[in-house]
C-alpha cells in the first residue's frame, strides 16, 4: 500500500496512475521465477480464498433471487463475471497497497512487496480483469449487475483503500462494497432489487464488522507499523473494539432471521440462523471480555464458518 499519511486528497486516477520510474524502481526489481512460480504469483494476486467466498455468497444470492428453477447457464455466466470482478479488485488493491504491504509481517510475502512480480504487471492484470468482468456482466448477465459491479470498484478501491490510513471509519465504508456480492447475485438472476435482496446485503454488511475487527485486533501491531488506522490501533485498550463486536453480532441475530419472515427461506433455516447467530454472539462477547488474541482468532474462524453455513442452509431451505 502507498504510505498516504502525509499526502492530500486522492483522486481515482491518482490511485491507479503511477509513473514509469515508480513502477520500475530498483527497489522493486523482479525476482527471477520459473513459469510455474510466476503463474502461482499471478493467482495469489487475485486473492483466491476471498474470491471464492465472494462467489459463494453471490451464488446464494442468485439461487434465492431465481424465480422457480435456477437458470444454470445464466448462473455460470454470473459467477464467471463476479469471479473476474473480485479477482481484478483484489489485484488492484495489492497494486495500490504494495508499499504498506511491505511494512507488515502478514503481507510482506505477497507477490509485489516480495519482488516476485513487478507493480506494472499487477496493475495491468487488475485493469484487464475488472474491465473484462464489467463487459462480461453487461453482455452475458444484465446491465444492473454490471452497474452494481462499478459501485464495488469505486467503493473498495477509491474510498475504502485510501481511507485506511486516515480514519477508523474506513471499516464501515468498506463494508458497503463488501456486502454487495449476494445483491449482485440476486440482480443477476432477477434483474431487479427488492427488499429481500437488501436483507441479504444487510446480513453480509453486519457480519463484516466482527470478522474484520477480529483480524484487526490480532494484527494491531502490524497495522500500526504500516500506519493503517484500524480501531484496535487507535484504541489499543480494546474497549470500543469489543463493544462494536458485540453490537454488530447482536444486530446480526434478528436480521439473519428475516429471510424466513419474508418467505425467502423456511423454518429449518430460521432455527439454524438463530443457533448460529447466538453462538457467534457468545464468541464475540468472550473476545470483548478477554481481549485475547486467541479468542479473536476463534472469532475469526467462527466468522469464516458462519457465513457459508448460513447462506448454504438458506439456499437449501428456500
Amino acid at each position: 500500500m502507498d504510505h498516504m499519511s502525509h499526502i492530500g486528497p486522492i483522486s481515482p486516477i491518482g490511485l491507479i496512475k503511477t509513473t514509469a520510474l515508480e513502477i520500475n524502481s530498483p527497489a522493486e526489481a523482479l525476482m527471477p521465477l520459473g513459469a510455474k512460480a510466476r503463474l502461482s504469483a499471478y493467482v495469489e494476486l487475485t486473492k483466491p480464498r476471498i474470491t471464492f467466498l465472494i462467489v459463494l455468497t453471490s451464488a446464494a444470492g442468485f439461487c434465492l433471487g431465481s424465480r422457480g428453477a435456477v437458470n444454470f447457464i445464466l448462473f455460470a455466466h454470473a459467477m464467471i463475471g463476479i469471479g473476474l470482478l473480485a479477482s481484478g479488485i483484489g489485484t488492484l488493491n495489492q497494486f495500490i497497497e504494495r508499499d504498506l504491504d511491505g511494512l507488515m509481517r502478514r503481507t510482506a510475502a505477497r507477490p509485489l512487496p516480495s519482488g516476485r512480480l513487478l507493480p506494472l504487471e499487477a496493475m495491468w492484470l487488475g485493469v484487464l480483469l475488472t474491465a473484462g468482468a464489467e463487459m462480461y456482466l453487461t453482455f452475458f448477465v444484465n446491465v444492473l449487475s454490471a452497474i452494481l459491479g462499478l459501485t464495488v470498484i469505486a467503493g473498495y478501491l477509491f474510498l475504502y483503500t485510501p481511507l485506511k490510513t486516515r480514519t477508523t471509519l474506513s471499516t464501515a465504508v468498506g463494508a458497503f462494497p463488501g456486502a454487495m456480492p449476494p445483491l449482485i447475485g440476486w440482480t443477476a438472476a432477477r434483474g431487479e432489487i427488492v427488499v429481500a435482496a437488501w436483507v441479504l446485503f444487510a446480513i453480509l454488511f453486519l457480519w463484516q464488522f466482527p470478522h474484520f475487527l477480529a483480524i484487526a485486533w490480532m494484527y494491531r501491531e502490524d497495522y500500526g507499523r504500516a500506519g493503517i488506522r484500524m480501531l484496535p490501533v487507535v484504541e489499543p485498550e480494546g474497549r470500543v473494539t469489543g463493544q462494536q463486536i458485540i453490537a454488530y453480532s447482536l444486530m446480526l441475530v434478528p436480521v439473519s432471521l428475516l429471510p424466513t419472515v419474508l418467505g425467502i427461506s423456511g423454518k429449518v433455516y430460521f432455527v439454524t440462523a438463530l443457533a448460529l447467530g447466538l453462538l457467534f454472539l457468545a464468541i464475540g462477547i468472550r473476545v470483548a471480555l478477554s481481549k485475547s488474541n486467541q479468542h479473536a482468532r476463534q472469532l475469526l474462524l467462527a466468522s469464516v464458518f458462519y457465513l457459508p453455513l448460513l447462506f448454504g442452509v438458506m439456499v437449501l431451505n428456500r
